[in-house]
């Protein structure tokens, strides 16, 4: 599978401003290498971070520093006539300004950040595969101005396996081996038991473009699959996918969507997972801002909770 360039002996550490004000990077944000880059053998730990405001208060993902990897910020929207949006808003709204500073702050000290393309709203993929060529650089020139380390692909519409290897084609030409590029299938399309996730076989996807793809980020709820025990992913796995490919994504609040496991089940579970299967890639958690607190005073601690049993 892909791996990323060997870690640089050193890293310059940055004089310039980490803030990127009013929603604009005027300099690259340097950041030091992570012992667990995608293709090392560290579990990741993945946070989805699209509601960036609760009840009219700011939700700052400050708080997930040591306990996550990788945070996912979602959702990006391509718009058939129109512009690019974070979820309802272009990304450089007022009210986004103290969220790119906070995550250059967190990128600045090793966690990753990619951008969730997708999702349950449909539209961005029928944009792409319709004019590939006007919409594809709106989402390369956001990628760059954002500084963001990698991309989550979250197919939820209609989009054959040749579009998708042409978007991931072009990425990889655009950014480079160093750059984070995830899926986000729903589990069972990896075992093969269902192809919710654009429609395609994703074990044809991985047999083209495995070195190309990072990792999957599976989706393990809303009927697609649970983390109540090991079954579901030892399903993928037994699919011929490697359990260092698979990050187990889970609901971190039953408001979320159906297939919540409790704090403590999953914990289980994950632990389970990480005798089992050595180099098991880790655990995703939609979404950040109502996670249930795991002997913490806040959300993080649901993404700290999972670090632990995984060690």
């Amino acid at each position: 599978m892909s791996s990323r360039f060997a870690r640089a002996c050193s890293v310059l550490l940055a004089t310039c401003a980490l803030a990127l004000a009013s929603g604009t990077a005027n300099a690259e944000v340097p950041r030091e290498s992570r012992a667990d880059d995608y293709g090392a053998s560290a579990h990741r730990v993945v946070a989805y971070y699209q509601t960036q405001y609760r009840d009219g208060n700011y939700v700052s993902p400050l708080p997930l520093e040591h306990a996550v990897t990788d945070i996912d910020v979602a959702a990006v929207h391509l718009n058939a006539g129109g512009p690019l949006t974070l979820n309802d808003d272009p990304p450089s709204a007022a009210k986004y300004d103290r969220m790119w500073r906070d995550l250059a702050a967190l990128r600045a000290g090793g966690v990753r950040m990619e951008a969730m393309l997708g999702g349950a709203a449909q539209g961005s993929y029928a944009a792409l595969h319709k004019d590939f060529d006007t919409y594809y650089p709106q989402l390369r020139d956001f990628l760059r101005k954002y500084h963001f380390d990698g991309i989550d692909i979250d197919i939820e519409e209609r989009f054959s396996l040749s579009d998708t290897e042409r978007l991931i084609n072009q990425l990889r030409t655009d950014f480079g081996s160093r750059f984070v590029i995830n899926l986000a299938p729903v589990a069972s399309d990896l075992s093969g038991e269902s192809n919710f996730s654009g429609g395609f076989s994703y074990a044809k996807l991985e047999q083209d473009m495995g070195s190309r793809i990072s990792w999957y980020n599976a989706q393990f709820y809303c009927g697609w699959g649970a983390l109540s025990s090991t079954s579901d992913y030892d399903k993928v796995i037994k699919a011929g996918f490697a359990p260092a490919r698979v990050v187990a994504g889970t609901v971190t609040n039953p408001a979320n969507c159906s297939g919540y496991v409790s704090p403590a089940q999953l914990s289980g579970t994950l632990a389970s997972l990480t005798g089992k299967y050595p180099g098991f890639a880790g655990v995703a958690g939609w979404e950040y801002f109502n996670a249930v607190p795991v002997n913490g005073t806040g959300p993080a601690s649901w993404y700290a909770a999972a670090k632990k049993a995984m060690k």
